[in-house]
């Protein structure tokens, strides 16, 4: 199914297989991410994420997930990899937000309902956008977790705003109303087991956010 341009974008993260993300991307995702976090069960080496985005189309963005790392660390993968987009994922500072921007990336804020930062640190981070999630769970992202969505709509209305956090086909749409996201950004959601894509879910996904059509013209964060 075609997507309006007024739909909300979708960012497929996790992904550990070239043939997955490019299955992903053909599907109609907007962005493809890839975890650097070793402690994630979906992460992957420098030689692994620079083969999937190596294979992309050039009109879906590659996106590195970083959690706490250093900005010539972050930088360093960019280059070896092809990366256009860094996720920080973190307690990161305002400032390294600041020295990635002075870089030609997109530079994506992780702020979280239940821990820091939270959602109204937002002033002090001049990010690209902000992915919101509840923020609970062993990991720092990717933990299946539902929340309020609607607690997002307002800062939508004044901020990029990517919704993550417990997304599945199943209830994508609910979460889009709720919300009103610019993006999505789903994972374990369209998963048959941590790090592997399930391509019919990833379709249910992606056809599901594709039907939303608001009159309010998204901002393409991708």
């Amino acid at each position: 199914m075609e997507k309006s341009k007024n739909s909300t974008q979708i960012k497929i993260c996790g992904l550990t297989r070239v043939d997955e993300a490019v299955k992903c991307a053909l599907a109609g995702a907007d962005a493809i991410g890839c975890v650097f976090y070793s402690k994630s069960p979906r992460f992957v080496t420098i030689a692994q994420a620079k083969e999937i985005c190596s294979h992309l189309p050039e009109s879906v963005k590659s996106v590195g997930v970083f959690v706490n790392e250093t900005c010539s660390n972050i930088m360093q993968t960019v280059e070896r990899c092809g990366l256009q987009a860094v996720q920080l994922h973190g307690q990161e500072l305002p400032g390294l937000v600041k020295e990635l921007r002075k870089n030609d990336i997109i530079v994506i804020k992780a702020l979280f309902t239940e821990k820091e930062p939270s959602l109204d640190k937002v002033s002090e981070y001049d990010a690209s956008a902000f992915l919101l999630e509840c923020g609970r769970g062993s990991l720092p992202g990717g933990n299946a977790l539902k929340w309020n969505w609607a607690m997002a709509k307002s800062f939508g209305e004044k901020y990029p705003l990517i919704l993550a956090g417990g997304l599945a086909p199943e209830n994508v749409i609910f979460a889009i109303t709720e919300s009103r996201p610019d993006a999505v950004d789903v994972s374990s959601g369209v998963e048959s087991c941590s790090g592997r894509k399930d391509l019919r879910k990833v379709k249910s996904f992606i056809d599901a956010v594709s039907q939303q059509n608001f009159k309010k013209r998204m901002r393409r964060i991708f």
